[in-house]
């Protein structure tokens, strides 16, 4: 289990790096393109287009690897409470605050992710 969870992390931090990367690198080549030389209307404005293409493609991907993630992160912290309900009923109140507290983290996680997404798109 310990090596799921260590290769789920990896796996993680790897879709969030290309997933900042894909988000800022044509951001960057776009404005550093557009220092060095003079250009076109034409030019601008395909550059401009091939710059929404990778944010919308990074915000997706951030998105989804959020919801992914905190989708298997619910479903274990919800597995794991019931299997603590059902070895000590009498601590079920405690377990059940502490998994509803836990999930309420992980659901501001990925809202987190989605403000991020939404200001990738519109304002980056």
């Amino acid at each position: 289990m310990k090596l799921i969870k260590k290769s789920i992390l990896t796996v993680a931090i790897f879709f969030a790096a290309f997933t900042l990367f894909s988000a800022v690198a044509p951001a960057a080549i776009t404005h550093a393109a557009g220092e060095a030389t003079e250009e076109t209307a034409e030019e601008t404005e395909e550059k401009e287009d091939n710059s929404k293409g990778a944010k919308a493609i990074a915000a997706g991907l951030a998105i989804g690897l959020a919801a992914g993630a905190g989708a298997i992160g619910m479903g274990l912290a919800v597995g794991k409470s019931n299997e603590g309900i059902a070895r000590q009923p009498q601590a079920e109140g405690a377990i059940r605050t502490t998994m509803i507290l836990g999930i309420i983290f992980i659901e501001t996680a990925i809202i987190y992710a989605l403000i991020v997404s939404i200001l990738v798109i519109f304002v980056l």
